[in-house]
């Protein structure tokens, strides 16, 4: 087996992995990714203990424990290509030997859960509610850049989408990538203290604008997305919301022998066009959520 070259992955002169700047003791085992940097802080702050604080960019990590649990907390920033950064360099620390640069022969799975925010697509998500995503469905490129193994109901997803939602001329070709099963059952909703908890597809999408059927000043390719959206189904399943990494999460985990889930707090409606009045606390209340079950 040949040496990983310096090129394809490029270390600091600690060893630590290039935009992370991490140390592979620095990381846990189970790992909570959100989007916004400010954000590490108020999942970190329920540590009991915090033992590293590292950043780099909108890359911010913050590793401790919750009674017996160690757990990372890590940003991500926004979108698919940071997404490609963040769990790349996360397996390269755990399955790669950097000091050979070898791939470890044994190799390690990470549970990676993320805590985001998101648009609802049907006027019965209310805004403050929480979804767990059964499915990522891409609208960016990033998986068209790998070879991720898809089962036959992904590959359906995917073409009946492209049917019911998009052009026939599309230059769009979505890839569906499902969550974890042993991540949506920890999470599945057992109990009525937390807000509604609703499962479903999540598309993820390149941009907040216009891939996400926002106007503003230019004309869109997909005027009708948010319609064509909620009016999708396939079989029982529905989409459920959209927002930027999901997909992303699921394909390169997928690739890489990792357990991934997606939750996010509803801080709007897009078809009743609401927006939560207090998206911070659902969000708080997400995040707490997410402990108990990862601790429990």
């Amino acid at each position: 087996m040949k040496p990983i070259a310096e090129s394809e992955l490029i270390l600091n002169s600690d060893r630590s992995v290039y935009h992370l700047q991490l140390c592979e003791h620095e990381i846990a085992d189970t790992i909570i990714t959100v989007g916004d940097p400010s954000r590490v802080k108020e999942v970190s702050k329920h540590f009991d203990k915090i033992e590293v604080k590292k950043q780099n960019r909108e890359f911010v990590t913050h590793t401790g424990t919750i009674g017996k649990k160690r757990l990372s907390v890590i940003s991500t920033g926004i979108g698919p290509d940071n997404i490609d950064i963040v769990l790349t360099e996360l397996d390269a620390l755990v399955n790669v030997d950097l000091e050979a640069r070898l791939i470890k022969k044994e190799k390690k799975s990470l549970q990676i859960i993320r805590i985001g925010t998101s648009g609802a697509l049907h006027a019965d998500i209310p805004v403050d509610s929480f979804v767990s995503s059964s499915y990522g469905l891409s609208l960016d490129n990033l998986l068209h850049f790998y070879q991720p193994k898809l089962s036959k109901i992904e590959i359906n997803i995917a073409n009946e989408f492209s049917k019911q939602v998009l052009n026939i001329d599309s230059k769009i070709h979505p890839k569906v990538i499902a969550a974890s099963d042993d991540l949506l059952k920890l999470f599945k909703e057992t109990e009525t203290k937390i807000p509604k908890l609703v499962t479903g597809i999540t598309v993820t999408c390149p941009g907040f604008y216009g891939p996400q059927g926002r106007v503003v000043r230019n004309k869109l390719a997909y005027p009708n997305l948010i319609d064509n959206l909620n009016n999708f189904h396939f079989n029982k399943l529905r989409i459920t919301n959209f927002e930027m990494e999901t997909s992303a999460i699921y394909g390169m985990a997928r690739l890489m022998g990792h357990e991934a889930l997606s939750l996010n707090a509803i801080v709007a409606n897009r078809v009743l066009k609401e927006f939560s009045k207090n998206g911070h606390k659902a969000v708080e209340k997400l995040i707490l959520f997410a402990l108990e079950r990862i601790c429990s």
